[in-house]
């Protein structure tokens, strides 16, 4: 037997727990002992599954009712099947973002984006890629929180953020002009320890310092392009969040607009920036 297999899965035990008349008992037997042993962690991320005839074999099913119970663990996103290979529990980086006024100073202090400083305080590894940096009209739920009118030029600077080369949430950022314009943030280019740490630089051009944030959050199914780049599995809710962040004075300084995949995720507000 494959390591971490669970105790249903020899036929010696089965026989002596498994009692029903219902047909279709075996296969809710298969789902749900698999669904627990992998959300428990009996069933490590990345490991194999047993074999579907030693499942089948266990359970006393046919191989097809053992690959449509592992077909509804692929579709809510616990298992991913290799051709060839077998059946794996699906590894999933988990990134705890706490956003906390202590952390957000702290991080500024060590030039370090937010999202990359608590990724490796948690012994991954993030990565932020710069997909493009453009100047558009501003849609209408970022013009209300920046508070310019609609489709007012702002510029926008789109991302998508990784942990262990694991897409897990896109990210566009909306910028007033006025703060933009003419600066590193208005460039196709990285900045170092974020914008907010050049718009909050005191020797900068900008030098705002930032005051508070107030999120957004709604949950939904990804579309088709969110599902791909995520890398999402049929099933696997995103999380939209709506970030305005207002300096000290509290005019706007930015809004973010992210897309994150919901079984990769674990959020904590408590923010006061200053």
């Amino acid at each position: 037997m494959v390591r971490g297999a669970i105790a249903p899965l020899t036929t010696h035990d089965y026989g002596r727990r498994v009692h029903s008349s219902d047909p279709n008992f075996p296969y809710r037997r298969i789902i749900d002992d698999l669904r627990s042993a992998i959300l428990t962690g009996e069933l490590a991320a990345g490991e194999r599954l047993s074999s579907e005839w030693k499942l089948a074999e266990a359970y006393q099913a046919s191989r097809t009712t053992v690959r449509r119970a592992i077909a509804v663990l692929r579709a809510e996103g616990l298992v991913v099947t290799k051709q060839g290979q077998g059946a794996f529990v699906r590894p999933v980086p988990v990134v705890r973002l706490r956003l906390t006024g202590a952390n957000y100073r702290r991080h500024r202090r060590e030039r370090l984006p937010g999202f990359n400083a608590q990724v490796i305080e948690q012994g991954q590894r993030p990565e932020q890629r710069l997909l493009a940096v453009e100047s558009i009209g501003a849609p209408a739920e970022v013009a209300d929180r920046l508070e310019v009118e609609h489709g007012a030029p702002v510029v926008v600077r789109r991302r998508l953020f990784l942990v262990n080369d694991q897409p897990v949430a896109q990210c566009d950022s909306y910028y007033p002009r006025s703060i933009a314009e003419g600066t590193p943030i208005a460039e196709n280019g990285r900045i170092r320890g974020g914008v907010l740490s050049f718009i909050e630089d005191p020797s900068g051009p900008i030098h705002r310092v930032a005051g508070r944030s107030v999120d957004d959050l709604t949950s939904r199914m990804p579309t088709p392009s969110e599902a791909e780049e995520l890398q999402l599995t049929t099933g696997i809710p995103v999380v939209r969040i709506l970030r305005t962040i207002y300096d000290v004075d509290d005019m706007p300084l930015e809004v973010q607009e992210s897309i994150a995949a919901a079984d990769r995720h674990e959020f904590r507000y408590e923010v006061d920036m200053r």
